[in-house]
């Protein structure tokens, strides 16, 4: 079997010394696959995208137990430039575009460690134009006058600015609405399938994940409670009922979800 591009061993994260997130954390990700991490608020998702792009430090975190290894070389202490420079860029939650930049200038800063020349560069450009046609459109104005989906958009392009062999995205569906949730999730598609991207995404919207994904791991309090092919995980009768509020009568209420009618298998 080939040998995945990431493989996330038994992690263990605690931030400033006391507070245990991750639990024993294991995953991996195979080049040109698109692998969602599904679960709650809370569940850990982000702390474990931010522990394989080692910005935990910035969050007073750190991985205390196991390993992570980037194509078989160990990663968890290498510097998040360094990281950036074996090809792995995160998008992070909320967004985070320089407000008083324009998108192009935005977009620009995410080639700032290219080393392969003006003339590369621009051609990136003009490929995240092509698969954000609205960025070319709004390519002079401020990002803090752009939409939510816009800013999205610019954030996703400006990792891609950075030649990247994989995207760790963060919520990207977080505050937008489902129509521009649905062009996300389709761009995310295109670039994995004519580009060969990878993509690790952490997301709460488990139907447009698992929609999109090839494979998922479900975390809950700091740990993997069940992981499968997405199209197995959207048929598992534990991940309709707790996951997509659907039980074996069909739709359900919040209220009835909440109440979980049968035990999680995994808290048996």
């Amino acid at each position: 079997m080939t040998p995945p591009l990431l493989n996330v061993n038994g992690i263990e994260v605690i931030y400033n010394h006391v507070i245990l997130v991750l639990k024993g954390v294991s995953l991996q990700v195979p080049e040109g696959g698109v692998v969602a991490l599904l679960g709650g608020n809370g569940a850990g998702k982000t702390t474990t995208l931010r522990a394989v792009s080692n910005l935990l430090e910035g969050e007073r975190g750190e991985v205390t137990k196991g390993s992570i290894e980037l194509r078989g070389e160990r990663i968890e202490k290498l510097s998040t430039a360094a990281m950036v420079e074996r090809g792995v860029v995160q998008v992070m939650e909320g967004r985070h575009c320089f407000a008083h930049l324009t998108i192009e200038e935005n977009l620009m800063t995410g080639a700032y460690t290219r080393k392969d020349g003006k003339a590369a560069v621009r051609d990136t450009l003009e490929k995240v134009y092509a698969y954000f046609p609205r960025l070319k459109t709004r390519r002079t104005s401020q990002a803090a006058y752009t939409s939510g989906g816009e800013q999205q958009m610019c954030a996703i392009g400006r990792a891609l600015m950075a030649n990247p062999k994989m995207v760790l995205l963060d919520e990207p569906s977080m505050g937008l609405a489902p129509q521009i949730v649905e062009e996300v999730f389709e761009i995310v598609r295109d670039l994995n399938t004519k580009e060969r991207t990878t993509f690790l995404l952490a997301e709460q919207n488990t139907s447009m994940a698992l929609r999109y994904a090839d494979y998922g791991y479900i975390l809950e309090n700091g740990r993997v409670v069940m992981d499968g092919a997405a199209a197995d995980l959207r048929e598992n009768e534990d991940v309709k009922e707790f996951y997509l509020g659907v039980g074996g009568e069909g739709r359900r209420s919040f209220k009835d979800v909440k109440s979980y009618k049968r035990r999680k298998r995994w808290l048996a």
